[in-house]
């Protein structure tokens, strides 16, 4: 029988086999571990494992490296393995790694049912599970590990779930008059996060209930030195109640926490804001009940979603619905909303970084500017620290890919981010608790509920309306577009709209001079397209149907069939074409478009040639009786 395998990664990241301890290889192989022990047996991509080992340019032999530390590991794990077998402890899943862990294996999964456990339980019970907890930690994660103070954010995530239990057990502990259990455990956490507020005035509390109030005050003193001499702040409205409690002769009682001693001290001159970044809800939002009702259910459900990710293709109402799902939820966040507009396919400097959201949330949140980190991870570390201790509704608009949103995630705590994409965001869904929500055109009954509620009495021709909702595609932009083009020329009936519609021969400018509003939205995904790709896309309209199969694509574009199946691929990463039953689908609109594309950039000779390719294709008799 073999011996059983178990892991450390709140602090030095180790394994062992039996009693024997395995070593794990070079740094960059334990960095490896380190990272697939914290997300805890969930998937972690090739991709980030590169940025994991390399934070700016990669080799370009980095991901044969990250596949030789894998197998590496792998034998490390399972003597004797073969080489290229999986085995049974780190295994593949698509393009993504994961460990297989039993939940006592690791001292992560250990500490988190602690935690759960103590939360559950009341008085010296709870204190004494959380001290079990807490006595897991050696040290912060995969500590030794890191390089010029740069931590990765999975890391910092980790140790803020720590914090966040320290604060959890000191608030029970001084409840219960058992704060002399903590105490240790709370020193640590203050000497590892030393501008952490919440936990500093937990340990001036502490100290006072332990009878240390001469103490306590000194810490307060030499920490209000501090700040002034390093920062030029003062320290924050929770520190300075809990300071004041003690000079008042007075600790908490009962459930007045740190938390409650803020409500107690606050007032006009130190205002506790609470961030409302909601856009306004449309006044015309309509249907989506399907949609609305699988995030109602995935919220409701015991292991709620940390995120939910948006896509679908352009013009398909995704920032509209993000905003009204987000203020449907909005009650249950109670301690606010933030936005940020990622402009994630805008052209070149434009795109917002990570790193200029964060500043901008923790800006919103109260943190003074001149207390932000200036490095991502530590910014990212921050942020989900205070999100852990509160509820906050996120809103990302606009999104690119995993990168810009990842390190904008909650980790540990009840808040939630809804993101949205125009673009397919690989892997989304369990990746840190993310789950992907997709929207496709509306149905006949939604299409036609929204015409006609944004048209009222105009919308009085349901044969027009019914053409209308056909030659849109049931696209909420396009019915949006032309709803607001009715009302602005009264005397334009929806019977010469629809006529419009019917004669402009597939392309956009049967819309009329809205039609430049649904290129516009169009060319943010067209333009994020590889050259070949959009090649592609603009041949695509010269094929009779709207569907296709990958052999004849490739027929179209004269390449191979494996070329063709990545070049379709990436269309429908950026939601441009539909896969299903093994053809792809084009949606009748962004088929105008391409229309329009191609006549616009491709010569008459390669688009016929094009054309006899596919007609080859479909009839190869043909073909060889012009030879």
């Amino acid at each position: 029988m073999t011996d059983p395998l178990s892991f450390a990664v709140l602090g030095p990241v180790r394994a062992w086999r039996g009693g024997s301890e395995i070593d794990l290889g070079t740094r960059q192989q334990r960095l490896i571990v380190a990272l697939l022990l914290a997300r805890a047996g969930d998937a972690v991509s090739v991709a980030e494992l590169v940025d994991l080992l390399w934070e700016s340019a990669p080799p370009p032999s980095a991901v044969n490296v990250v596949h030789r530390h894998i197998g590496m590991l792998r034998r490390r794990f399972e003597p004797g393995l073969p080489t290229r077998a999986e085995g049974s402890v780190l295994v593949r899943d698509g393009a993504e790694y994961r460990m297989r862990i039993e939940p006592e294996a690791l001292d992560l999964l250990r500490f988190r049912h602690l935690v759960v456990r103590a939360g559950d339980a009341s008085g010296e019970a709870a204190v004494e599970l959380y001290r079990e907890a807490l006595g897991l930690w050696r040290d912060r994660c995969a500590s030794g590990l890191h390089v010029d103070g740069r931590v990765h954010p999975e890391f910092v995530a980790v140790d803020g779930e720590r914090f966040a239990a320290v604060r959890a057990a000191t608030d029970v502990a001084l409840r219960s008059g058992r704060v002399h259990a903590v105490l240790p455990a709370l020193r640590l956490a203050v000497a590892h996060e030393p501008l952490d507020e919440a936990l500093r005035a937990r340990l001036l509390l502490a100290l006072a209930a332990d009878g240390r109030r001469a103490e306590a005050l000194a810490v307060y003193a030499e920490f209000e030195h501090r700040l002034a001499d390093e920062l030029g702040i003062q320290p924050g409205v929770e520190l300075r109640a809990a300071r004041d409690s003690l000079r008042d002769g007075r600790t908490p009682p009962d459930d007045s926490g740190p938390r409650h001693a803020v409500a107690r001290q606050s007032s006009p001159l130190d205002p506790v804001e609470t961030p409302a970044q909601l856009p306004a809800d449309h006044p015309y939002f309509t249907g989506r009940r399907a949609v609305l009702a699988a995030a109602q259910n995935l919220l409701a459900a015991d292991r709620r979603p940390t995120a939910l990710v948006v896509d679908g293709m352009p013009g398909v109402g995704k920032t509209t619905f993000a905003v009204h799902l987000a203020h449907r939820l909005a009650a249950r966040y109670p301690d606010g909303q933030l936005h940020a507009d990622l402009r994630g396919f805008d052209s070149g400097d434009s795109v917002m970084t990570p790193a200029e959201a964060l500043r901008g949330f923790l800006w919103s949140l109260g943190v003074a500017p001149t207390a932000i980190p200036t490095e991502l991870p530590a910014q990212a570390g921050l942020y989900r620290t205070i999100l852990a201790e509160r509820q906050i509704l996120v809103l990302l608009d606009n999104c690119r890919d995993w990168d810009q949103i990842r390190h904008l995630l909650p980790g540990a705590g009840g808040s939630l981010v809804i993101a949205t994409s125009r673009r397919r965001i690989t892997g989304v869904a369990g990746r840190d608790g993310t789950h992907p929500l997709h929207l496709g055109p509306l149905s006949d009954t939604e299409a036609r509920e929204l015409f006609t509620r944004r048209l009222g009495d105009a919308a009085a021709d349901p044969a027009a309306v019914d053409e209308i909702i056909a030659r849109c595609g049931r696209l909420p932009l396009a019915l949006a577009l032309v709803a607001t083009r009715s009302v602005g020329r009264p005397g334009l009936s929806l019977r010469t709209v629809a006529a419009e519609l019917t004669g402009a021969d597939g392309r956009l400018a049967g819309f009329g001079d809205v039609h430049a509003d649904l290129e516009a939205s169009f060319s943010w995904s067209y333009r994020a397209l590889s050259p070949e790709a959009a090649r592609l896309f603009r041949l695509l309209p010269l094929h009779s149907d709207a569907e296709l199969s990958t052999e004849a694509a490739a027929a179209l574009a004269g390449r191979s069939v494996r070329s063709a199946r990545g070049l379709l691929a990436e269309l429908a990463a950026h939601l441009l074409v539909e896969p299903g039953d093994g053809r792809w689908r084009v949606h009748d609109l962004l088929r105008a478009y391409a229309v329009e594309l191609g006549e616009e950039h491709d010569d008459g000779t390669e688009r016929d040639a094009a054309v006899d390719r596919v007609h080859d294709f479909y009839h190869p008799r043909d073909r060889l009786g012009r030879r």
